[in-house]
């Protein structure tokens, strides 16, 4: 660790830092949202591509169906995390109403679920009971202790609508990366020798990149999470292909 990162460290860790931070709430990232996104629009969008030149047909073809994939799946997408993670919100909160139910009806029976839960986790004795005794005082926190420790759930949530744009913006944006070379030689002709064969390299730069860009977020090289996403796609790409020249084969295509 450099001397300048030690010293962002400390200061992260000083009294009123971590007051400054612990009140400010836990915040979300939209990572996931954005490489699932990105990772789905490059992949099915070049599988397009792919198909297409598979089954030698024309390169209008390739702009057209990759343009009406971009929109309606990316829109797709996005309809569906947002479903998701809305759900997710609903969930937390019919939890939290179960939770409420059961302390008033069930008071000693939740006090109990307490004092096991903390009794799992090493306290004990006088210890375990005023845990029990401080924890059972405020019903929020109680509701909040049940549905964090016995349930596993996380007090808050992404928002939908975030979460969703994310994943849209993502899908379209990075997943446009494959038709770019078609769009080029269709507004300046000639301007590209192969349109398939630069699709290619830009798409596989893109897997790597983005691929690389989540080493940011986790703890792995960047090289490795590079090379798992280009693979991943390479995959898809390779099987798209094939299936689009079988199937030109098989029905006889021009």
């Amino acid at each position: 660790m450099s001397d300048h990162s030690f010293r962002k460290h400390v200061m992260e860790h000083t009294p009123a830092a971590i007051c400054a931070r612990l009140a400010g709430g836990p915040s979300h990232s939209y990572l996931s949202d954005f490489v699932y996104g990105a990772i789905d629009g490059t992949v099915t969008t070049f599988a397009i591509v792919a198909g297409v030149e598979g089954a030698a047909l024309a390169a209008p073809v390739v702009c057209i169906l990759g343009t009406v994939n971009l929109l309606a799946d990316g829109f797709s997408m996005a309809a569906s995390n947002f479903l998701a993670t809305r759900t997710e919100r609903l969930e937390l909160e019919k939890a939290r109403h179960t939770e409420r139910e059961h302390i008033a009806r069930f008071p000693e029976g939740e006090r109990e679920e307490i004092r096991q839960v903390f009794a799992k986790k090493g306290f004990s004795g006088e210890t375990l009971e005023r845990i029990v005794e401080v924890i059972t005082a405020d019903e929020e926190r109680w509701v909040q202790t049940m549905l964090t420790e016995e349930l596993g759930l996380r007090l808050t949530s992404p928002s939908p609508w975030r979460a969703a744009l994310t994943t849209f913006l993502a899908f379209v944006l990075v997943g446009l990366v494959p038709l770019l070379s078609y769009f080029l030689n269709a507004l300046w002709p000639g301007l590209i020798t192969s349109e398939f064969h630069m699709s290619c390299v830009l798409t596989a730069m893109t897997f790597f990149g983005v691929g690389a860009l989540k080493s940011w977020f986790i703890h792995e090289p960047w090289y490795r999470t590079g090379m798992v996403t280009l693979t991943v796609g390479g995959i898809a790409a390779v099987v798209a292909y094939l299936v689009g020249y079988f199937l030109r084969q098989i029905l006889a295509l021009p």
